[in-house]
């Protein structure tokens, strides 16, 4: 499940960055709109269309990108019910001989304090 949403991710990541390369930029039309020719000055104070195919695919495509940003997140936080190490068998643990008591030792001579 997961592999499949990185791939959609991946596809949905490089189909939003082609699709917002597509589109022209807003400074397009303040140039056009204060050029020479007077039929265009009404594109930026009148109805210019507003919503263009390319700005709603753009929509699309960022919600889609959201969602799939949003559910690799969240199953990366869920705790794994599977383990590489699941197929290994356990090893029980090797016996070791029990250490020799610990004997008390003499305490060293202290050496007469000189003067």
């Amino acid at each position: 499940m997961t592999t499949f949403l990185v791939i959609v991710h991946v596809a949905v990541c490089f189909f939003l960055i082609g699709v917002v390369l597509l589109q022209s930029g807003k400074g397009a039309d303040m140039g056009a709109t204060f050029g020479s020719s007077g039929s265009s000055s009404q594109s930026l104070f009148g109805a210019g269309g507003g919503s263009t195919f390319l700005t709603k695919l753009t929509a699309s495509v960022a919600f889609i990108f959201m969602v799939t940003s949003l559910s690799l997140a969240y199953l990366s936080g869920r705790p794994s019910s599977s383990s590489i190490m699941s197929d290994v068998k356990a090893v029980a643990p090797v016996q070791q001989a029990p250490a020799a008591p610990v004997v008390p030792q003499e305490k060293a001579p202290v050496a007469p304090a000189q003067k």
